[in-house]
């Protein structure tokens, strides 16, 4: 046994060895000692009383699911090792052999996957001699899979951290993965270093490619000219045949991802965003998903995830989908009877994958029965209440899969049990044959007496009885007295003293058949099952096409819900560069805090007013004017409606966000070096229709560092393509002196009210700079000890005067002509302090002595006359 073991494990070094013997799956050596640690089972030994104990640890075959998918889920591969043939049958040591290995992203089970979030394999390659590289990922649960080609290597990296697969596959190799990039990724993406020439291969791959997606040239999928997202969709194919020991049948016709076609939200700007997870990285309240999922099936729910992540940029994907959720948003009965009617739909995607895949279980069919029930009630809802063109139009191709529904309601029994193999799966009356068997195994006993009777009536033997015993099995009994009334065809089988015992060939025949039925009908119930999944199976395409129409349905019903729930209204687009928002909310805000204790705030970005420079003191809502900016743009571009009370949306192509502070310890990156390289980022990538939003911008730094590349940040966004939309809060008030300086440059603050010693936030965002930061009243409030805000108040103090010429000397020359592009700044002056001559005295005293507001205009003509022959002539 342990050599057919060792020589399985030897086969798969990188995976736990899960090892069929009899009711247990066994693990042995390092992979029992893993298994119990990570598991908590307990660690046991073959032989404990001997020198070379060989560790091993078990979970029970039928509670194995729950085992796996915690293996699953802390990253480690699983080897499944069956018994491939009958024990009763077998010849010595029972044949094993690896059925399939489970790995974190190619999992089908239920307890492995999260309903509403996909679960991704993806596959990187970048060619040094070409500098072209591509990314791959498939969700082999749906089948769907994408990816596309670049000639930036930094752009894949953004993307694998955006998309956050489960498992990464590399080329192996001491070049394949750079150092730096290592910390881009998550802990919970798996690096699957694998052999180049057996899985990139370019030839190898295209050769996969035609076989698995059953065409004769790359042409069809559009990958004629990219041989390097070949090369990684070739590798997903070899390791999916390699894990699954089958061919990738399921998988969806290929086609490369069209950026060209979505808002791109990168994996920055999801995170400050929080459109998925809090900044903690917590799922749950505090994030956008959570504030905005209303969808009813595991269908709707991903294609939300797939919006958020990829907003539309093009009107008329947008319209269609804001007439949608109009109709659903304007009807309230219907909207609920619809989402009533979904609740009864079942994961119809991942459902079919099993079936396609011989993965299925009773339960699954018996789900996709149940999901195929409800379709003509909803068709029929939708039908009834004038749906829109775009809608019309996919009611007219609607599939209610009558056929599938019909056969899977005649022959699958209610509740199934779990395995295929027990029996009780079929309906009894499906066929002639499992009738009879069904009516052998069931009503056996009442059989026997029946041909008793019948024996008993036919040859007028009341005291024939029937018995049984394991010898002769079942038989007739005579009493020795009425031995010579036996028909003659009766066969004599035992003699005893006072009986005899026969048997006849109907009895025979009835025995056999009653030994054998439950074996039998358990053998024929599988026969059926089979067929049926494979009738199943050939009916995806349908069941693809039904689950992505229900998907839509959900995803326009869930975002009618939500703009219905918190008083959303429908947005404007348009093709300009304006954007317009009244009365805007911040989403996320609003659904922790309550629509009444939130503050909207108005928000014009025009041709005059391309950017905005908002201060005021931290705490008063200037991130979140930010945020709910852009959230209001993603949600515009998603198709559906916005928390304000009007909005006016000139089409976004990308949203860069630079908010917040954090280190990337990982990387050795300090806060401000992660500052820069996000704001580097930004600069680099954006055009003149993306939407920007910086938040403090140069804060890590010393304050003439920082305020001089904030100053020059500002300038370079303007100065772009006529200036780029861009929100820029700062703490920098200096910086409010390019309003009238720079075209397009606009000041904004958060309003604050001083009242008895206090500061009251607003949250009011209104034009014009900030008189001052409060931040020492906002760190009294935060509880520094009072003996701490007291000294700071009066290092302010002293700061203010001493400081205050100064700074004013650094803003004009910051703002003198010698800031132009390309030429050098003049060296700044000293703080020098010129004693105060004479005159200047002089004219101090006269202007304290002014009285300004009893002066007429011609005295105060009269007045600066005199003063400036007094005083106002050159030295």
């Amino acid at each position: 046994m342990f050599e057919q073991y060792l020589s399985i494990k030897e086969q798969y070094p990188d995976a736990l060895l899960f090892y069929r013997m009899g009711d247990f799956y066994e693990l042995f050596f390092e992979d029992a000692e893993t298994a119990a640690r990570e598991l908590s089972i307990t660690l046991t030994s073959r032989n404990p009383n001997d020198a070379s104990r060989i560790p091993m640890a078990g979970v029970p075959h039928h509670s194995a699911k729950d085992y796996l998918a915690r293996l699953l889920e802390k990253g480690y591969k699983v080897a499944i090792c069956d018994q491939v043939e009958d024990p009763r049958q077998a010849k010595g040591l029972v044949k094993r052999a690896v059925t399939r290995v489970l790995t974190p992203a190619t999992v089908l089970e239920d307890e492995s996957l999260d309903a509403k979030e996909e679960t991704f394999l993806a596959a990187l390659f970048w060619n040094d001699r070409t500098d072209t590289g591509a990314l791959a990922w498939a969700e082999f649960s749906t089948g769907e899979w994408t990816g596309f080609e670049s000639k930036k290597e930094q752009e894949l990296w953004q993307w694998v951290h955006k998309l956050r697969p489960r498992e990464l596959l590399i080329a192996d190799g001491p070049a394949a993965l750079h150092k730096e990039m290592r910390a881009f990724l998550d802990e919970g993406i798996s690096l699957v270093p694998m052999p180049a020439k057996a899985y990139f291969d370019h030839a190898a791959a295209v050769a996969r490619l035609l076989k698995a997606q059953r065409v004769t040239d790359l042409a069809v999928l559009d990958l004629t000219d990219k041989p390097e997202l070949a090369r990684c969709l070739g590798a997903i194919l070899a390791y999916l045949e390699h894990t699954q020991l089958q061919e990738a049948t399921h998988l969806a016709p290929f086609a490369p991802l069209d950026r060209s076609r979505h808002l791109l939200v990168d994996e920055i700007t999801e995170r400050n965003l929080e459109l998925f997870v809090r900044l903690d990285g917590k799922k749950g309240p505090g994030s956008l998903w959570h504030a905005i999922d209303r969808t009813i099936t595991p269908m709707g729910g991903r294609l939300l995830r797939q919006r958020m992540r990829q907003p539309w940029r093009e009107m008329t994907p947008i319209l269609d989908t804001q007439a949608m959720v109009a109709f659903f948003h304007d009807q309230d009965g219907l909207r609920q009877e619809t989402a009533q009617a979904l609740k009864a739909v079942g994961d119809l995607e991942r459902l079919s994958t099993r079936v396609c895949l011989g993965r299925s279980m009773p339960r699954d069919l018996t789900g996709l029965r149940q999901s195929l029930a409800g379709l003509p009630h909803l068709r029929g809802l939708l039908t009834a209440a004038a749906p829109p063109p775009a809608l019309a139009k996919l009611l007219d191709r609607w599939d209610d899969l009558g056929d599938c529904f019909d056969l899977l309601h005649r022959a699958l029994t209610d509740s199934p049990p779990p395995t295929i193999t027990d029996g009780g799966l079929i309906r009894p009356d499906f066929q002639p044959e499992l009738t009879e068997l069904a009516d052998l195994a069931d009503h056996g006993e009442e059989k026997l007496k029946a041909l008793l009777a019948a024996e008993q009536a036919a040859h007028a033997l009341p005291r024939l009885k029937l018995g049984y015993n394991r010898v002769f099995g079942h038989y007739f009994e005579l009493p020795a007295a009425a031995s010579k009334q036996a028909p003659a065809h009766w066969e004599r089988r035992q003699t005893l003293a006072n009986c005899e015992r026969y048997v006849t060939a109907e009895l025979k025949s009835l025995e056999q058949k009653l030994l054998s039925a439950t074996e039998q009908r358990n053998a024929l119930e599988h026969k059926i099952f089979l067929e049926i999944r494979d009738r199943m199976a050939q009916a995806r395409p349908r069941l693809l096409f039904m689950a992505d129409a229900l998907a839509g349905i959900d995803y326009w019903q869930g975002l009618a819900e939500t703009a219905r729930r918190w008083d959303w209204t429908r947005p404007t687009l348009h093709d300009g560069l304006a954007l317009r928002i009244i009365a805007g909310r911040h989403p996320v805000v609003e659904a922790v805090q309550g629509a009444s204790s939130f503050i909207p705030n108005d928000l014009d970005l025009d041709d005059d007013r391309r950017i905005l420079l908002i201060t005021g003191p931290n705490m008063a809502g200037k991130s979140t004017v930010l945020r709910q900016t852009a959230l209001i743009v993603l949600l515009a571009q998603m198709g559906g409606y916005v928390p304000a009370r009007e909005a006016r949306i000139g089409l976004v192509d990308r949203v860069f966000s630079r908010v917040g502070a954090s280190d990337n310890l990982a990387q050795g990156r300090s806060t401000f070096m992660v500052e820069m390289t996000e704001t580097a980022r930004i600069l680099r990538q954006a055009t003149r229709r993306s939407l920007v939003i910086l938040d403090e911008i140069g804060r890590g730094t010393a304050t003439f560092d920082g305020l001089a590349l904030a100053w020059a940040v500002v300038e370079d966004l303007a100065r772009r393509q006529g200036g780029l939309r861009t929100l820029f809060a700062t703490h920098y008030h200096e910086l409010t002196s390019l309003e009238g300086r720079i075209p397009g440059v606009r000041n904004c603050n958060i309003a604050v009210k001083e009242y008895g010693g206090e500061i009251i936030f607003l949250r009011r965002l209104v034009p014009g700079p900030a008189d001052k930061s409060y931040g020492v009243e906002v760190a009294r409030l935060a509880g520094v000890p009072p003996r701490v805000v007291h000294r700071a108040r009066e290092l302010l103090q002293i700061l203010e005067k001493q400081g205050g010429e100064g700074r004013a000397r650094f803003v004009e020359q910051m703002a003198c002509p010698a800031m132009l592009p390309g030429m050098e700044p003049p060296p700044l002056p000293g703080p020098a302090a010129p004693a105060v001559s004479p005159q200047a005295l002089e004219l101090r005293k006269a202007l304290q002595a002014l009285d300004v507001e009893h002066l007429t205009p011609v005295q105060a003509l009269t007045l600066l006359h005199d003063w400036k022959q007094r005083w106002g002539k050159p030295d």
